[in-house]
């Protein structure tokens, strides 16, 4: 196959990379042969220019015809992204990955600092390590947090962590700013952060402890990944604090009085459980 240069969210043009598509399947749980055909039928559409938005538009509508599980999976991204237009649900899905995997995570904590008092999104503890964490949600693919969030962050952590450092609940304890976002940081984001010493967390970034790959270990997934979903009832269920798939199975009484027709519900119901299960369906 010649090759072909594809559109991404941010206006910038690569060359089509098949394997991409399929790794994308795969983490989504998809069975080779069904991935195969997939990545078949995508090719045939194929044509210079082509948007990465068509090309996984149309994997996914594909991919969820032989599981909703994998359909949900495989829009992730997407999902994160509808967890707005307010940063809220997305601070709060942060914090019920990391309490999942062995943190104390809290949200919408007010911390003294030395010269001010700041609102902290979310802080986490662990073993004998205290995190403060700001998450930057962003709408849209193609939005990058550039060298100014990291900036802005690193001075409010230094600020709480002078205070913090004479309390007697804090002070024999290892202190961490940390910034998460749903996309990506620029590079010379990357570069600040990392050199002053704050964790950096993006939808994949650092390689193997990413925001995807903590999805995965915890085994968490949006309420904003069920199909069947509508953008009111996503909408209305956020405003409920209902942000997992498991709060879906765990609060049915709220769907019933959500004014969601119950044979909905039960559709719903049905798509939760696949997405949550760690089992593959196929």
């Amino acid at each position: 196959m010649s090759k072909i240069s594809v559109t991404k969210y941010s206006g910038e043009k690569e060359v089509y990379d098949e394997d991409k598509l399929r790794r994308s399947l795969s983490r989504a749980g998809g069975e080779k042969k069904i991935i195969d055909k997939i990545a078949n039928d995508v090719r045939d559409e194929l044509y210079d220019g082509i948007s990465t938005k068509k090309i996984y538009e149309e994997a996914y509508r594909q991919l969820k015809k032989f599981s909703s599980r994998s359909g949900g999976r495989y829009k992730l991204k997407n999902s994160l992204m509808e967890l707005g237009p307010s940063g809220y649900p997305f601070e709060k899905f942060v914090a019920e990955l990391l309490n999942q995997i062995g943190y104390q995570a809290q949200t919408g904590i007010t911390a003294q600092g030395r010269c001010a008092s700041h609102e902290i999104d979310i802080v986490a503890e662990k073993e004998n390590a205290v995190y403060l964490i700001e998450c930057k949600f962003h709408n849209s693919k193609g939005k990058k947090s550039d060298v100014k969030v990291p900036l802005y962050i690193q001075s409010r952590f230094q600020d709480v962590e002078q205070k913090w450092r004479t309390l007697p609940e804090y002070k024999n304890k290892e202190h961490h700013g940390w910034v998460v976002t749903n996309t990506r940081f620029t590079s010379e984001a990357l570069k600040y952060g990392t050199c002053s010493g704050l964790k950096m967390m993006s939808w994949d970034y650092p390689e193997g402890d990413s925001l995807r790959d903590l999805i995965d270990q915890a085994g968490l997934h949006p309420v904003t990944s069920i199909p069947s979903l509508s953008k009111k009832d996503k909408r209305r269920l956020l405003e409920m604090d209902i942000v997992l798939c498991k709060h879906v199975q765990e609060n049915i009484d709220i769907m019933q009085n959500s004014g969601i027709p119950s044979d909905k519900i039960k559709r719903i119901l049905k798509e939760a459980s696949a997405i949550c299960n760690s089992n593959r369906d196929h």
